[in-house]
C-alpha cells in the first residue's frame, strides 16, 4: 500500500467500534486495487465484512472526491428501487485517518472488469446488459424529491455547467498543453444541446465494473462508485457507458473496440441505446455525438487530474501515472467525433 494513505487500524477500530452498530474487532484492513480518486479497503472484522471509502491525503482540487456526497447518495437510495450498499457511517472528523471517510456494507457478487464478459457463457452476456440497462433507467426514474435528493445539484442547463466545471478542473490539473483539449474547450460549449423538463439523478460513472452483479443470477446487487454523481441529464449516463465500450480492451477502462460484438453475444451501440429509450419510454436520442464527444472530454479531464495527483505523489493506485497518460489519447478521440 502506498505509505501516504496508511492509517492506524487501532484508532480506526476504536472509532468504529463507537460509531457502528454492532462493529468489534479486531480488524485487518486490505486496499482494493482499482481506482483512482476516492482509495477505498476492505474491512475484515470479527463481526463482519465492510467497505470503507475515503478521501486521498494532500492537497485535493476544490469539489473533488466528495465522499460525503457519496455517503448522501447511497443513503437516500436505500430507500429506492436502485440496488445500493448499506451506508453505515460517514466519518467528518479529519483527525482519524486525516481524510473524511464512510462506512458501508460489503456486497459480495461478481465484479466484469471486461464488458466482453469471457467468464460468461456467450448467450448469457446479453442478460447482463439487460440487466445493467435496466439498472440505469431505474436510476434515472427516481424521484429526486421523494428521495430528498432535490437540493443534491444546481439548477440550469446540465451539459454546459458540467463543461465548465470540468475545463477548470482541467485548468487546475494542466501539466502540459494539448491541442485536442484546447478544441474541445471552444467547441463544447457552442454546441451544447438546450435542455428542458425535471433533472435525473445522474450517476456519472456508469460502467459495467461499477457494478456488482449477483453470483447466479443477471441481477445487479449493488452500484458503486457514487463520487461524480449529481442531478443532471441521464443521457450522460448512457453516452457515457458507451463512450466506455469504445475504449480499447486493453486500456485501464477496458473496452470492446475492434472487437466484433455480434462473435461475443453482446449488444451493439445502437442497441444500447434504444433499449434504454424503449425502458425509458423516451425518443431516439438526437445529437449523440455531442454526448459522446462531451463524455470523452470530461475522462480526459477526470484523467489529467490523476496525473496531477501521481506527480505530486497523491495517487491512490500504483497505475496513476499510466492513466493520466491517457489524456491526449481521450481528447482526440473527443475530436474525431466533432
Amino acid at each position: 500500500m502506498n505509505a501516504s494513505l496508511q492509517f492506524d487500524t487501532d484508532a480506526l477500530t476504536r472509532y468504529l467500534t463507537a460509531h457502528v452498530p454492532g462493529f468489534h474487532g479486531p480488524l485487518s484492513v486490505e486496499k482494493f486495487p482499482g481506482g483512482q480518486s476516492n482509495p477505498t479497503f476492505l474491512l475484515n472484522a470479527q463481526s463482519g465484512r465492510y467497505v470503507l471509502r475515503r478521501q486521498p491525503p494532500g492537497a485535493l482540487l476544490k469539489s473533488a472526491h466528495a465522499v460525503d456526497r457519496e455517503f448522501r447518495v447511497i443513503s437516500a437510495l436505500g430507500r429506492t428501487a436502485v440496488p445500493v450498499a448499506r451506508a453505515y457511517h460517514l466519518c467528518e472528523d479529519r483527525d482519524v485517518m486525516g481524510s473524511l471517510f464512510y462506512v458501508m456494507s460489503y456486497e459480495d457478487g461478481r465484479i466484469f472488469w471486461n464488458p466482453a464478459l469471457p467468464d460468461v457463457p456467450v448467450d448469457k452476456r446479453g442478460a447482463i446488459y439487460d440487466a445493467l440497462l435496466d439498472t440505469m433507467a431505474a436510476l434515472h426514474d427516481v424521484d429526486i424529491d421523494e428521495a430528498g435528493l432535490s437540493d443534491y445539484g444546481r439548477p440550469g442547463n446540465y451539459f454546459a455547467r458540467q463543461i465548465d466545471i470540468w475545463s477548470k478542473q482541467y485548468r487546475a490539473a494542466q501539466t502540459d498543453i494539448l491541442e485536442a483539449m484546447e478544441s474541445l474547450i471552444e467547441w463544447l460549449p457552442a454546441h451544447c444541446p438546450v435542455e428542458a423538463g425535471k433533472p435525473s439523478l445522474v450517476h456519472g460513472d456508469f460502467r459495467i465494473d461499477n457494478l456488482i452483479f449477483t453470483h447466479d443470477a443477471p441481477q445487479v446487487r449493488a452500484v458503486l462508485d457514487w463520487e461524480l454523481s449529481t442531478l443532471g441529464n441521464p443521457l450522460a449516463d448512457i453516452a457515457y457507458f458507451c463512450m466506455c465500450l469504445r475504449l480499447p480492451p486493453g486500456s485501464h477502462i477496458a473496452g470492446l473496440a475492434g472487437l466484433n460484438r455480434r462473435t461475443l453475444g453482446v449488444p451493439d451501440e445502437a442497441s444500447i441505446v434504444e433499449r434504454y429509450c424503449a425502458r425509458r419510454g423516451m425518443p431516439s436520442i438526437e445529437n449523440w455525438n455531442f454526448y459522446l464527444a462531451f463524455s470523452f472530454f470530461r475522462l480526459a479531464a477526470i484523467a489529467q487530474g490523476v496525473k496531477k495527483r501521481a506527480l505530486g505523489g497523491n495517487a491512490s493506485n500504483e497505475k496513476a501515472r499510466q492513466v493520466g497518460e491517457m489524456a491526449g489519447a481521450l481528447a482526440r478521440m473527443a475530436t474525431d467525433l466533432i
